[in-house]
């Protein structure tokens, strides 16, 4: 296990180890106990009850938060002729089809996020094997393959966020920057709450979430109230 710095033990310290926090509380708390030079992020961690291998038990979803992530994303739009000035008047950061192909099997890829139409996926189908590994195969359940170009790359730019659980059971997701006002990052942090509460599988039985914690980029996890 590798030894934790000065400023690390300092800062868990601070913390309670078995105290969970009101989210008001928590929030200030992290940020104090932030341990990086820069602005961190405000990562949440959150702990279900569910059992993904199970198809009654998969846990996905997507939010457009309240104030965003704080993070600049790139957004790439993969599209027919007929769709390039929505995705551009959108805001999309780039705009192609074969070209896009093209660069993509160079391995030219300056995007952080593609979304594209379900008529194009057959064509980008192409290129699946150097998006697939990067995580950015658009995709259905990602919200990433859509009929509605404008409002997809428009809820992207604003800071729309995907939330799935990963084998464990557990969801990782970044909320906000610590230079947030703690109202802000709040109201972040309930709208991934709120939305996983509201899209609880059927195979769950009692509660969903089992523990909640939030931390900064560098520094120890602050756990909160369900």
């Amino acid at each position: 296990m590798a030894k934790k710095g000065k400023k690390f033990v300092e800062a868990k310290a601070k913390v309670e180890v078995e105290k969970k926090y009101p989210l008001a509380e928590a929030v200030a708390l992290v940020k104090e106990v932030s341990t990086s030079k820069f602005v961190g992020t405000l990562e949440l961690h959150v702990c279900t009850n569910a059992n993904p291998k199970y198809n009654d038990q998969i846990l996905r979803g997507t939010v457009v938060l309240p104030h965003g992530t704080g993070k600049k994303v790139t957004v790439a739009a993969f599209v027919g002729d007929e769709n390039r000035d929505e995705a551009t008047k959108a805001g999309a950061d780039i705009v192609g089809n074969k070209e896009l192909i093209a660069a993509i099997d160079k391995g030219d890829i300056n995007f952080d996020i593609l979304v594209t139409t379900a008529d194009q996926m057959r064509d980008l189908a192409k290129v699946a094997r150097q998006l697939g590994p990067k995580g950015l195969m658009p995709s259905p359940k990602a919200g990433t393959v859509t009929a509605n170009l404008a409002k997809t790359i428009d809820e992207l730019k604003k800071g729309r966020v995907e939330y799935k659980l990963d084998k464990t059971g557990n969801a990782h997701l970044a909320v906000g920057k610590l230079d947030f006002d703690d109202a802000k990052l709040m109201e972040n942090v309930r709208s991934i709450l709120d939305s996983m509460e509201e899209n609880k599988p059927v195979g769950v039985k009692g509660n969903l979430i089992k523990k909640i914690v939030l931390a900064p980029t560098m520094g120890p996890g602050v756990q909160i109230e369900g």
